[in-house]
């Protein structure tokens, strides 16, 4: 069975999503062709695909054009009929929040959009934002994961006054999670430092499974 999913011109996370009901589609093993028109899209459906056991590869058919092929097993598809089934049959919202909280394992989220901290001056904003980052590093508790976006992905990348707290936290087990359209938005993808590239699906599921979520 081969489907094919044209996310082409799509903004994320629509690729990502469209790529998940493609997989509750398949029926059995097969394969899943995906067209996008950037590299931040292969990466999140090429990582979202791996995480559900699939195999995937990915290669340039033009400008702005790409293309990723899905291989799905019979036991993946399985895998993920069952996990969506779980989601449509859930008792009720509050149900299913805390079965996602149980199968994650999460607890605290820490969510910085932006690479200052509060309003008025914006250098003491810097000053609250390093001194912030250097805080959590400090905590007996550490975050599962921190999710930067807008702003905040400037965090994350070379030169920032955060990296090397952020890569400690990493270090000791933390995700650290930039979101890829933030970074091509402000033409800094090529520096990240730290962590890895997420997108909007993947950032709305880490918020949704957590416990606690940290805004600074």
């Amino acid at each position: 069975m081969m489907i094919t999913v044209d996310a082409m011109g799509d903004a994320c996370p629509i690729p990502v999503v469209k790529t998940k009901k493609a997989l509750g589609e398949m029926n059995g093993s097969g394969e899943i062709e995906v067209l996008v028109d950037n590299e931040t899209a292969v990466k999140n459906v090429t990582k979202m695909a791996r995480s559900t056991g699939a195999s995937a590869q990915s290669e340039q058919l033009g400008d702005k054009k790409y293309r990723v092929l899905i291989t799905v097993g019979e036991e993946t598809s399985v895998k993920h009929k069952e996990n969506k089934n779980r989601k449509e049959h859930a008792p009720d919202a509050s149900d299913a929040r805390e079965a996602a909280a149980c199968q994650t394992c999460l607890s605290t989220v820490v969510v910085v959009s932006s690479d200052r901290m509060g309003e008025g001056s914006d250098e003491l904003g810097h000053i609250l934002m390093k001194s912030f980052v250097f805080a959590v590093t400090q905590l007996d508790d550490l975050p599962d994961k921190m999710v930067f976006y807008n702003g905040g992905a400037k965090l994350t990348i070379e030169g920032s006054e955060c990296l090397e707290d952020l890569k400690a936290l990493s270090n000791q087990g933390v995700e650290i999670m930039t979101c890829g359209t933030c970074l091509d938005y402000y033409g800094i993808k090529d520096k990240l430092a730290v962590g890895s590239v997420t997108n909007m699906y993947s950032i709305v599921e880490t918020l949704q499974s957590a416990v606690n979520v940290i805004r600074p």
